[in-house]
């Protein structure tokens, strides 16, 4: 006898296996694995130490602020809030000394570091990381050991060089030695090592020179770290004390930080209240420039990180 065909059974799919839902109704939910103990407290005491790091950060600047608003009549180590705030104590920095001269003194500096560190850090940062030459890397290595040094063992030798080319109680004397930074280099060298190569040989072929490169490729690309320079650089210049103090000797040359030293200095007018309302009307302009680029700047933080 010949044996049958035997029909072809195909095996049911198992349940639950290779079906797919009846359109218009949503899969089942997935449930997440509860987190483990350890993982809740890990996360906590994370938060926990973002919040001690913010309370130590921020508590002197809050400390100073309502400090500031205190009137004469109160004590400032009575209590943390004014009981009658008052602007008077801005007012009275204000006569007691030339705020906006040494505003102003503080604003040439700073605008002569930022753009000076701008332009240069930006070349040199190209000619880092783009420009084909031999040495670069030696060059580079250089730079950076640069850094190891701390600037009280190199005032001595900045303070003669600058007597010697005449600048010493000169604002260009304040600004000379800050003129670029090699931290800020190091941030545009890394910014232009992250614009592909693909961008730059597109550029090539398009025939743009070295020049038309760095303009309209390079710095476009690298705006970010730009303003994390931008904002260093003011900040660096805003907030120097130490080597206006060695080059100043005039008054009338002095830039603002100099200035609240004068005035916490002052037999006549050594308040506590002026002293803290002169320093929130220093940090006033840094707190405004940095909200004003705090977009580009963690932009910036980002584009600039170092590469190795």
């Amino acid at each position: 006898m010949t044996a049958l065909p035997s029909p072809d059974v195909r095996r049911a799919p198992a349940a639950g296996r290779g079906r797919k839902p009846a359109p218009g109704r949503k899969p089942p939910p997935v449930r997440k694995p509860p987190r483990g103990r350890k993982a809740v407290l890990g996360l906590s005491g994370r938060y926990l130490t973002l919040c001690l790091m913010l309370v130590v950060m921020l508590g002197p600047i809050v400390w100073q602020f309502l400090t500031s608003l205190k009137g004469r009549g109160e004590d400032v180590y009575g209590g943390v809030l004014p009981s009658r705030p008052t602007l008077d104590n801005y007012v009275r920095v204000a006569e007691s000394f030339p705020l906006l001269h040494y505003v102003g003194n503080t604003l040439i500096v700073a605008a002569l570091a930022v753009t000076s560190n701008c332009v240069f850090a930006a070349m040199g940062g190209y000619a880092l990381s783009r420009a084909g030459w031999r040495g670069r890397r030696v060059v580079f290595t250089v730079l950076v050991a640069t850094l190891m040094f701390p600037f009280e063992s190199v005032m001595i030798s900045m303070f003669l060089t600058v007597r010697s080319m005449g600048l010493v109680d000169t604002l260009v004397g304040v600004w000379l030695p800050g003129a670029v930074s090699v931290l800020n280099l190091m941030i545009m060298r890394a910014a232009f090592l992250a614009v592909p190569k693909e961008v730059e040989e597109a550029a090539v072929l398009d025939g743009a020179d070295e020049w038309q490169r760095f303009t309209k490729v390079f710095v476009p690309a690298a705006k970010g770290a730009l303003a994390v320079v931008c904002l260093t650089s003011f900040m660096g210049a805003w907030d120097d004390f130490l080597w206006p103090l060695i080059v100043l000797t005039n008054s009338d040359h002095y830039t603002l930080q100099l200035g609240l030293k004068s005035l916490a200095g002052a037999t006549t007018v050594n308040d506590q209240r002026l002293i803290a309302a002169g320093a929130m009307a220093a940090l006033i302009p840094m707190m405004a420039l940095f909200f004003a680029l705090q977009r580009f700047f963690f932009k910036g933080v980002g584009e600039g990180a170092l590469k190795t």
